[in-house]
């Protein structure tokens, strides 16, 4: 097991993944951990209220581990021919009632970050692309969500099989020639 939130943990996963590929080929890298903390029952924790210490976990976990893994794992990546999946979110492009202001700001700079990720590893036969999703049913939705999905073009959550759908899209053939793009899945709430 890997912990994302310590580097020490992510150098000595990378070695144990290199180690079992044997030299072959890694095929895609899903970075799709975050962390979104939240403050007394459950309240969004701001710019202003959330500790130093809270926002430099948020940011490795969300932002370094995803570049600490391709870069750590390039060199396979390069013989799969790869496709890189960056896991953003509608949080990163707006201000969400429930996700607080380090995490969107993590997530904000992870789609600059597929950007030039795109752009660095394209040359390598690396396909870089990132997925926003919105309010998706999960075991983790925050309560009052489903009232803010009544709100949304599409007025339903997301299921977890529309994400799983894009991220195998933009793994597959069907995609050879999509790099540097960031899909929202999120039923219009970006518009």
């Amino acid at each position: 097991m890997v912990d994302l939130g310590n580097p020490y943990s992510i150098k000595q996963g990378l070695e144990e993944m290199r180690k079992r590929l044997d030299g072959g080929p890694l095929h895609a890298l899903i970075n799709n951990a975050g962390v979104s903390p939240k403050g007394q029952d459950g309240a969004r924790l701001g710019a202003v209220d959330t500790d130093l210490d809270l926002w430099r976990h948020v940011f490795q976990v969300d932002f370094f581990a995803p570049i600490m893994l391709a870069r750590g794992l390039v060199e396979e990546l390069k013989r799969g021919n790869a496709s890189i999946v960056n896991v953003t979110s509608i949080a990163g492009s707006r201000v969400h009632p429930f996700a607080g202001a380090a995490y969107a700001t993590s997530k904000s700079a992870l789609a600059a970050l597929t950007r030039e990720m795109s752009a660095d590893f394209g040359p390598l036969g690396i396909r870089v692309n990132a997925i926003a999703p919105g309010e998706i049913d999960t075991a983790i939705v925050s309560p009052g969500t489903e009232k803010l999905a009544n709100t949304l073009p599409l007025r339903r959550l997301g299921n977890p099989a529309e994400v799983a759908d894009t991220i195998y899209f933009l793994c597959s053939k069907r995609s050879s020639y999509v790099s540097g793009a960031e899909i929202h899945i999120d039923g219009g709430e970006h518009i």
